[in-house]
């Protein structure tokens, strides 16, 4: 029998934490055992900013707040996101679930921030999928959504030469796939790249037109590309 092949491989999630925050019932707290169990994330079950929060955020950790919409209509859910003391951003990932369908949340929610998306009916693996994929830097939403969001996001401008010659082809190419959606490791694959390349691209492309996430980004597009 080899040695090492009975150890136990460490979970894609190690070390992150979540903070879910809501009523603190027990469907949260169930919630909060299953993504540590699934992820290996610490997952806090609260409705206030906990000092392992401020400690993990201090030291630049990215920690993801899951926001409870249960029964809530649009005006409850963005509400309850506006009350939040500190605003979505590199290091505090902000993400809505048990999100009613139909209530036309999606668009205004990513303008204030949001990551991402989960409904009342998704599958807990879908969530388990979904907080690797905001904490691997992509938006967790339909590219449905995401080009209904672009579209009514106003008239595209036309583009100006200089605004675009700050590009590469290959990082126009990526910014496109980007603008539809698609994450890190789809556009590896597409591209034939390593999803550390495609990384590295994505961190030039926000440093070039001045944009802090993939949101933004999509929006630039829409307007230059």
């Amino acid at each position: 029998m080899n040695p090492g092949t009975d150890k136990k491989k460490t979970p894609p999630l190690a070390g992150r934490l979540v903070h879910i925050i809501g009523s603190g019932d027990l469907q949260n707290m169930l919630l909060a055992g299953f993504l540590e169990r699934e992820t290996g994330a610490k997952c806090i079950c609260d409705d206030r900013n906990s000092p392992a929060t401020a400690k993990q955020a201090e030291k630049g950790q990215p920690v993801l707040f899951l926001l409870d919409c249960l029964g809530q209509d649009l005006a409850g859910c963005i509400d309850h996101l506006r009350r939040e003391e500190d605003p979505p951003g590199p290091s505090r990932l902000v993400a809505l679930f048990n999100v009613r369908p139909g209530i036309g949340i999606e668009e205004q929610a990513l303008r204030e921030g949001v990551r991402g998306f989960f409904y009342e009916k998704d599958p807990p693996e879908r969530l388990v999928k979904g907080v690797g994929a905001i904490f691997a830097g992509e938006l967790w939403v339909s590219r449905e959504i995401m080009t209904r969001c672009l579209l009514e996001g106003g008239p595209r401008g036309r583009a100006h030469v200089g605004d675009l010659q700050v590009l590469t082809p290959r990082e126009i190419e990526i910014l496109s796939l980007i603008a539809i959606g698609a994450g890190n490791e789809e556009i590896g694959n597409k591209l034939c790249i390593s999803t550390n390349t495609v990384k590295t691209h994505v961190y030039n492309i926000f440093h070039k037109i001045k944009v802090p996430n993939r949101l933004q980004a999509a929006l630039w597009a829409a307007k230059h590309l």
